[in-house]
């Protein structure tokens, strides 16, 4: 089934309430939460109190996503908050396997995220591991930066090794995802497409939803 998750980084934090609703009552499916320390990533975003309170108004699960070093050190933090998926960095994570184990023995759903440069060929071992697999299609850190068309690719590898081996896993895309290229991308085997220039900046953003998402 496909899925849109709006990226919360893109929306009005002066009125963060306002655009929570606004996904709520829409097509949408999840929320996704960029968390980034300024270390794995040259940028900051938001923490546990903003998590908090988005959790309280959302109406859908937090599909969260950790741009940080050493995830597995807040892995209880982001289940107390309210994250349903929490998603790690195949570049981030020294003890992978035991750190995706541990989000599943916290009842959350364990997401694998890799960086434009690393190969998908690297992620066999633990796919059988993973509820989740998010394909980075722009270098990640800002909002509104231009797709990676080697995306595509990336996704038919993907898609190959989830039917190779008979699992059931989401491919998930995040980074310049638009009305124009999301066809394309669930088609090539993308299930869930991160959105938020194109959802949050959109004159109508209820409808650019709705477009993406049939």
């Amino acid at each position: 089934m496909k899925k849109i998750a709006p990226s919360l980084l893109s929306a009005n934090f002066g009125n963060l309430e306002t655009d929570i609703k606004m996904v709520n009552e829409s097509e949408a499916d999840w929320f996704h939460l960029d968390i980034m320390d300024g270390v794995f990533v040259p940028n900051i975003s938001f923490g546990f109190p903003v998590i908090s309170a988005v959790k309280k108004l959302a109406k859908k699960p937090l599909d969260v996503h950790l741009m940080i070093v050493q995830p597995e050190r807040y892995l209880e933090n982001f289940k107390n908050v309210g994250a349903e998926i929490l998603t790690v960095h195949y570049e981030a994570c020294t003890h992978l396997h035991r750190t995706l184990h541990a989000i599943k023995s916290l009842e959350m759903k364990a997401g694998l995220a890799i960086n434009p440069h690393t190969s998908v060929s690297l992620l066999e071992n633990v796919l059988f591991d993973v509820d989740l697999i998010l394909i980075m299609s722009v270098n990640p850190g800002f909002g509104g930066q231009k797709f990676i068309e080697n995306t595509y690719t990336k996704i038919k590898q993907l898609q190959n090794l989830k039917i190779e081996k008979n699992l059931s896993f989401e491919i998930e895309i995040d980074g310049g995802v638009d009305i124009f290229n999301s066809k394309k991308l669930f088609e090539t085997g993308a299930t869930v497409l991160v959105a938020g220039n194109s959802v949050f900046k959109a004159q109508n953003p209820l409808e650019a939803i709705s477009q993406m998402k049939n």
